[in-house]
């Protein structure tokens, strides 16, 4: 991809970041209620301003090559992110769709991300700062993997509380905690634990592109990450907004921690890196 295409890419990828962290504060905003998070104007105009970038980028590189910039992976992955980034926006100023919203602009920042790491950047300066940003990542990661196991816990607790309940079982529910105190539990941890495995995996991410360049996406350890917070994503979003509770939300808890689980266990390796 040429220069400036690239460049223009990576505004457009910094203005979507800056969306995507506005979208992880209403996540802690709203952590102790239900309704569905409408996103506010920063966050809007941070992605309609990358998405004006975006596709000066599309143009710079469509004028270069001759045609619609499709030719490999990384070009299909941001003309992708740039038709969603322009589809949620117009769904929005139209009708007012503020889920979709909520739920693609995480995956819109993640593609563009993505997209501009076409071309590689220079090595690590300092095995120093190789070293410390690697351990960002792992604490990040770790705090979110804490967090699913709180959020996974205090679903099953929900389910038995709640079986105690219906069963008229009022000695046995009178030793946990009421249901409205769990659910509150649940949406707390669960918004921090998205929060903070969103926040690694960008760490991790990065790292893993300055360490390999082009060839960091073809590691399956870095796929089974990004599965895992498309999971984590599509947990916040059926609770946030289609009003997942009790069976399916311990369930999917579950799920979570196994996929959490077996991504931290594939990724231990990593203290062998630490160790050079």
């Amino acid at each position: 991809m040429p220069d400036m295409s690239l460049f223009w890419l990576r505004i457009a990828a910094i203005f979507y970041a800056a969306g995507l962290f506005r979208t992880l504060w209403l996540f802690l905003k709203h952590r102790h209620s239900n309704p569905p998070l409408a996103p506010g104007l920063p966050l809007l105009a941070s992605f309609s301003v990358g998405t004006i970038f975006h596709f000066v980028s599309i143009v710079e590189r469509s004028v270069s090559v001759g045609h619609l910039p499709v030719d490999n992976f990384f070009e299909s992955v941001g003309l992708f992110a740039f038709l969603l980034s322009l589809l949620c926006l117009v769904a929005h100023w139209r009708y007012s769709f503020y889920s979709i919203g909520i739920l693609l602009f995480p995956v819109i920042s993640l593609m563009a991300w993505v997209a501009s790491t076409e071309s590689p950047v220079p090595a690590w300066t300092s095995p120093r700062v190789r070293g410390a940003w690697l351990i960002v990542h792992v604490t990040l990661i770790l705090c979110g993997i804490a967090s699913v196991c709180l959020t996974a816990g205090a679903s099953l607790f929900y389910l038995i509380q709640e079986r105690k309940l219906k069963r008229k079982d009022l000695a046995g529910a009178s030793r946990l905690p009421a249901l409205g105190t769990l659910d509150s539990m649940i949406n707390r941890t669960m918004g921090l634990g998205f929060v903070f495995t969103t926040l690694g995996v960008l760490a991790g991410s990065s790292w893993a592109y300055v360490e390999s360049g082009t060839l960091w996406l073809s590691n399956h350890n870095v796929q089974l990450a990004l599965f895992t917070w498309i999971l984590y994503l599509s947990m916040i979003f059926l609770r946030s907004h289609q009003g997942w509770r009790g069976r399916r939300t311990a369930f999917m808890a579950l799920s979570l921690l196994g996929f959490s689980a077996l991504t931290w266990i594939t990724h231990v390796g990593l203290r062998n890196t630490l160790a050079r």
